[in-house]
């Protein structure tokens, strides 16, 4: 049977510092250079599960995580392929700022509103903003109508929809194991689509750093169980410290 395996990238050093990242490129920080390392150790602890291909977005937080974990795990010859529709959601007019001072200013609901929400997108940035893909050298390929100014998760589900149909999936259901390494919100998205977690659900669920989750799937990708690879208190632990982070 096909199995997926989904890792969320180190801690960069914009979470670090607490702020909403995005689509910035941001590098790990010591610390997430460590999960990463440690993400091998626990991958390579499972004797069952041979990664056959890997996944990551364009973003080097995860390219990377990816490039670390398969280090220690000794299968830095496997192939990667790096894809714009697995990078995290992107913030809009929020990426680079703080979120609890977020919080101050706009209110705790507001904020959570944009961290969380299904639906609710953060505040766009202009064509002619830096921050805006169009103005990034690594997406010319990439039609300018297809690249956000700011995103909810609602759209970052659509966007990634079509690379899990046509290379995601296709290489499980061929019976590969696939890493998937990327963002706390392209992860979340992947989760909610997998395991069919409704629009109100999916406001509460957070995915930890460094820790890699298994689902194991049938012959038609539905989800027969998933779990987290390590301590199940420390991965509870750091999926509750990502959903404070915007707390005052």
């Amino acid at each position: 049977m096909p199995t997926l395996v989904i890792l969320r990238h180190g801690e960069s050093t914009w979470n670090a510092e607490n702020r909403f990242t995005g689509w910035t490129d941001v590098d790990l920080s010591p610390r997430g250079e460590e999960e990463a390392r440690e993400a091998g150790r626990l991958l390579a602890a499972e004797p069952a599960l041979e990664i056959d291909t890997v996944h990551t977005s364009v973003l080097k937080r995860a390219v990377r995580t990816a490039n670390l974990t398969l280090d220690e795990m000794e299968r830095s010859y496997l192939p990667v392929r790096r894809h714009w529709r697995l990078n995290e959601r992107h913030y809009g007019a929020l990426q680079g700022l703080n979120k609890r001072e977020m919080a101050e200013l706009h209110g705790d609901e507001q904020v959570k509103l944009w961290r969380r929400s299904y639906d609710v997108p953060p505040p766009p940035v202009g064509r002619d903003d830096p921050n805006h893909p169009i103005n990034d050298l690594r997406y010319r390929g990439v039609p300018a109508s297809a690249l956000p100014a700011t995103e909810c998760l609602k759209d970052v589900v659509h966007r990634l929809r079509p690379y899990w149909e046509d290379a995601i999936g296709v290489e499980l259901l061929e019976g590969r194991t696939v890493l998937v390494v990327a963002h706390g919100n392209s992860l979340r998205a992947l989760a909610k689509e997998l395991e069919g977690i409704s629009d109100a659900d999916i406001v509460d669920v957070n995915i930890p750093t460094g820790f890699p989750r298994v689902y194991d799937l049938d012959d038609r990708l539905g989800v027969r169980g998933a779990r987290y690879l390590g301590d199940p208190e420390a991965a509870a632990a750091a999926a509750e410290a990502v959903a404070r982070q915007a707390q005052r």
